[in-house]
């Protein structure tokens, strides 16, 4: 990114910007790109390093595997987590009796979480634009339908597809849509069986839309930085090629403190820049930094003009928390289909709305974390749960646990249910004065968790007479991946965050184009809404005087 990466010898206080993006993830780099082809002076501001081509990085494996020893990721972690672009801040999970801290897995440098991301790009469908319709028996906080239709948000999906260079085959179960993707490869010989198998049982198996190269040798790089120009992170298509071909400038492990607002508009942006404190202006200010660090922003920035913080006359910063329900299903490997290769390949949405219910898409997963990981993690759950001396009892068959994950289960499928979460006011992240710690509550309503079973036992009907290993995650607060909801945007500013633009409620120039803007989570990967609800905002900022 060379010269376009601020440096010690810039003075970025001393210019007024048109545009400060506050993140470089899917919505932040997207819109950022946007604008800066556009002609806008555009300045990124990055918690997290620059790239990824620094010799520091670390790419092509989990940073855990960097670790000295297998655990779960701590504060002594922190500079491991930050050469291989993942966030090193801890969060503060306060719903039970016993809190408990973790380091969520989400993204942190250039291209943000999707630098980390499964590289699956798909759309929702018309029915999550009316969340309400279908699950009008849930005690939930979700609207009657979005404020935008799905037909509007449509020429941008098409536009974030070209964008994104998604290759994939279009789902018979969405009728009427015929994305104009890029041409997969074939898919391998076990995820073809697979694929025969569901559609020899009235399913409606397709390839999954990825935006990726598929270079020669590709293995999905889900979870760490990928070492070679194949996953297509908004890192590599937007925020790169803004710096290098369009002017926008970026300023690297710059940790935003503070907005300082009027009650009209947002006059400066507070940052702590490798220990050197700035004061930023622009004309408009977008926040992209995810739906944990967004909220918590702007709950930071409340003044006696916003004392509730700022954009949260309605209250609603930081509540409607989202997550998604995912379930891991490790299918027992068939005899002589051992062939591996990119397994991320397969999804189905025949459980999308089912029997009256409306649950949520089923995807190949790809590659499961490394088995120490995987086992470091088992045994931390262990120790923090209702009975925190199992995982003393259980620490002996963690080798037992290696060994049936790396014999039985070579070369085995990993399939994720993905079920749609429903937003509560009460879940939420949680201001605390004068700390940089993230706080959240949540926690699943009974209505959810019978949910939950019914997807499990549908995903059993699906799946039998296959042999499988039901890894459980759907009650599990640390899966943060597709976190959403917690700036919402809506037509009432009683009721949401922001209005239809995505613009904050009684502010002219604040936008927040990450997750935090869904007011419902729909039942698949978010990716793409992002990107298409990023090119819609920034045309609309184009068009603002």
């Amino acid at each position: 990114m060379g010269e376009a990466v601020i440096n010690a010898s810039d003075a970025p206080e001393t210019q007024e910007w048109d545009v400060i993006v506050i993140g470089s993830g899917m919505g932040g780099a997207t819109l950022g790109y946007a604008l800066a082809k556009a002609g806008r002076r555009v300045l990124f501001c990055e918690q997290g390093r620059a790239a990824r081509e620094d010799e520091q990085a670390l790419c092509g494996a989990y940073a855990e595997t960097f670790f000295p020893t297998p655990e779960v990721p701590q504060a002594q972690h922190a500079e491991i987590l930050a050469r291989a672009g993942r966030g090193w801040q801890n969060v503060e999970d306060v719903s039970a009796a016993r809190p408990r801290s973790f380091t969520p897995f989400i993204g942190a440098g250039a291209g943000g979480s999707t630098a980390l991301y499964g590289m699956a790009m798909e759309r929702l469908f018309p029915a999550d634009f009316s969340p309400r319709q279908h699950h009008d028996d849930a005690a939930s906080s979700l609207p009657a339908h979005w404020p935008i239709a799905y037909a509007t948000l449509k020429p941008y999906y098409a536009q974030a597809e070209h964008l994104y260079r998604v290759r994939g085959e279009a789902d018979a179960l969405r009728a009427g849509e015929a994305p104009d993707y890029l041409t997969p490869p074939a898919l391998n010989p076990v995820s073809q069986a697979l694929y025969d198998d569901f559609a020899a049982k009235g399913l409606h198996p397709y390839h999954l839309p990825l935006a990726c190269e598929y270079l020669p040798g590709c293995q999905g790089c889900q979870g760490y930085l990928c070492p070679r120009p194949c996953k297509n992170d908004s890192a590599r298509i937007c925020l790169q090629p803004a710096l290098r071909e369009h002017g926008a400038r970026l300023l690297a492990e710059c940790r935003v403190i503070k907005l300082e607002a009027s009650r009209e508009a947002v006059k400066g942006v507070l940052c702590d820049w490798r220990g050197r404190s700035l004061r930023l202006r622009g004309r408009v200010i977008v926040l992209a930094a995810g739906a944990l660090a967004t909220p918590r922003l702007l709950q930071a920035s409340a003044s006696p003009l916003w004392p509730q913080g700022l954009a949260n006359d309605s209250g609603l910063v930081g509540r409607n928390l989202m997550r998604h329900f995912v379930d891991l299903y490790v299918l027992w490997p068939q005899a002589a289909r051992g062939a591996r290769g990119n397994l991320k390949e397969l999804a189905f949405n025949d459980l999308y709305q089912t029997d009256g219910r409306k649950l949520g898409s089923v995807q190949s997963f790809g590659l499961l974390p490394p088995v120490a990981m995987l086992t470091a993690s088992l045994l931390d759950d262990m120790r923090h749960g209702a009975l925190p001396w199992a995982g003393r009892l259980l620490r002996p068959l963690a080798p037992v646990l290696r060994r049936v994950l790396t014999g039985k289960f070579a070369g085995s499928v990993v399939l994720a249910s993905i079920m749609e979460d429903l937003p509560y006011r009460d879940n939420q992240v949680l201001a605390e004065e004068h700390s940089d710690t993230i706080r959240l509550r949540y926690r699943i309503s009974a209505h959810d968790r019978e949910r939950i079973a019914f997807m499990r036992a549908r995903m059993d009907a699906i799946l039998k007479p296959r042999r499988y290993l039901l890894l459980k995650q759907a009650e599990n607060n640390q899966q943060l991946a597709h976190v959403c909801g917690t700036c919402r945007f809506g037509d009432d500013p009683r009721d949401s965050v922001l209005d239809a633009n995505n613009r904050a409620h009684g502010l002219a120039n604040l936008y927040v184009v990450d997750a935090s803007f869904f007011p419902s989570s729909g039942g698949t990967n978010p990716s793409l809404t992002i990107a298409a609800n990023a090119l819609r905002v920034a045309e609309h900022i184009l068009r603002t005087p």
